[in-house]
């Protein structure tokens, strides 16, 4: 028997072992849809890209159906369906503070994603206010910050030393002035779970204020707002199976409700009035109400709850357990492949959510990417992931587009200049991940069996 056939009857039987203790994966949409391989043929897709979006539950998209014929506007409308929409929408934000623990006093505002979400955040913050952020962080989280005194922290390389570099950084400040951290709860780079709670702990020792950026955590990991004693908490629909471009952020009322709506319009608006020098006097909401101006995404908002109530329903302790067993799959086929290397800054072992990114020795991270959607039907993400310091310091060079499809990316010294990631979550069949260990080996083994050429710096298979 090959060392192929034995690693593949191996994962076989690990996947066989696990799955038989883990509940199956929840309906999603696009379970069914088939897509074409130039090798000939169809073959059931494999969405293996939920860092970027998952699929909508089969839940969440009957729920918005069922709600459909009954649309009508929100807050500011007389009939019986504006009067249901109305409820529907502040019951959904009801769902959500609930989904997150919030307490008593929190705000949840709805907004178009976990960047929409943090670009208000940084739009509330008190003058003068210095914000911390380690290089770890998705752009979303990296870039709002631009009329603030930012501070970007190295990439630490145990959750121990990413504490002790917070807790430096906020004993060097000055300890009069107003301050935020920003921290994700789960890399969408390397899946790895960050210290929430102790970074909470070491902001609001040194008194400073903390978000979470939840985007990664939310769908994997049960989070509590009240728990993890964190200020605010931001997160997308789109990967909570609910894709339909609403977003939440939750927390602390006093910098928001102090601060300037967000947008000006109506709804965020209380009276306005003629002033006598012909100007305007304008009163606006101090709630939610004050940051969502204009015509409220109400599916979107009933999206993002139905998905809150579907996944408390499963249970994060099943939806853990699933993950973990098609980690395990991942990693026990792959093992013994020296051109596969994962990246990781915690170490391999360190506890993650279903996102594992790596590099291929002698490959373009494109052309592997392409080949296994082309030749395996297979999506997966390749590239920098919207996290470029973060990738930077995994792969040891500097961020870049690689070479000519086909040939291997390198800087000087031989780093790969991108990576590829593999992500998943509640929909996930085992199929699909049993699928990809096969196709990544197929492809370390015997390279790939069409030709790709490169355009708009992007291999595609040649036709």
């Amino acid at each position: 028997m090959s060392a192929t056939t034995t690693a593949v009857a191996a994962t076989t039987a690990v996947a066989s072992s696990s799955s038989s203790c883990v509940r199956p994966p929840l309906p999603v949409l696009g379970r069914d849809v088939t897509v074409p391989l130039v090798t000939g043929g169809e073959v059931a897709y494999a969405a293996l890209d939920y860092a970027a979006s998952a699929p909508a539950l089969q839940r969440v998209w009957d729920d918005v159906a069922a709600y459909a014929p009954y649309y009508g506007s929100v807050h500011r409308g007389a009939g019986y369906l504006s009067q249901l929409s109305t409820d529907l929408f502040e019951n959904a934000r009801a769902t959500v503070a609930g989904f997150l623990g919030c307490r008593a006093d929190d705000q949840v505002v709805f907004t178009r994603s976990t960047t929409d979400s943090l670009n208000l955040l940084a739009a509330a913050l008190p003058a003068g206010c210095r914000v911390f952020v380690f290089e770890t962080e998705h752009h979303a989280a990296l870039l709002p910050w631009r009329d603030a005194d930012v501070t970007c922290l190295d990439a630490p390389r145990t959750p121990d030393e990413a504490v002790a570099t917070l807790e430096r950084a906020l004993a060097a400040r000055d300890p009069h002035g107003p301050a935020l951290v920003c921290v994700t709860g789960a890399s969408n780079v390397t899946g790895e779970l960050w210290p929430v709670r102790e970074l909470a702990a070491a902001a609001h020792a040194h008194g400073a204020r903390i978000v979470l950026d939840a985007a990664q955590l939310a769908p994997h990991h049960p989070v509590s707002v009240r728990d993890l004693d964190v200020d605010w908490v931001a997160f997308s629909g789109h990967k909570l199976y609910a894709p339909f471009g609403s977003g939440v952020l939750a927390g602390r009322c006093d910098w928001l409700r102090a601060a300037e709506p967000y947008l000006a319009g109506g709804g965020a608006s209380r009276t306005v009035r003629r002033s006598a020098d012909g100007g305007l006097d304008v009163t606006w909401h101090e709630g939610a109400a004050r940051h969502e101006a204009g015509s409220p995404n109400v599916i979107g908002a009933h999206a993002v709850a139905s998905a809150c109530k579907a996944l408390a329903e499963e249970g994060f302790d099943n939806l853990i357990a699933r993950e973990r067993h098609l980690i395990r799959t991942v990693r026990a086929g792959l093992a013994d492949l020296p051109e596969v290397r994962f990246l990781s800054l915690f170490g391999d072992d360190a506890p993650r959510v279903g996102v594992l990114s790596f590099v291929v020795e002698g490959w373009n991270s494109s052309h592997f990417a392409a080949a296994l959607s082309a030749e395996y039907g297979i999506g997966v993400r390749d590239g920098l992931f919207c996290a470029h310091p973060l990738v930077r310091t995994l792969l040891g060079g500097e961020p870049g587009a690689g070479g000519e499809c086909g040939a291997p990316e390198a800087a000087p010294g031989g780093q790969a200049l991108n990576a590829i990631r593999v992500s998943f979550g509640a929909g996930t069949p085992d199929e699909h991940v049993e699928r990809f260990v096969r196709a990544v080996r197929e492809l370390v083994r015997d390279g790939a069996r069409w030709r790709y050429r490169t355009r708009d710096g992007r291999c595609v298979p040649a036709v």
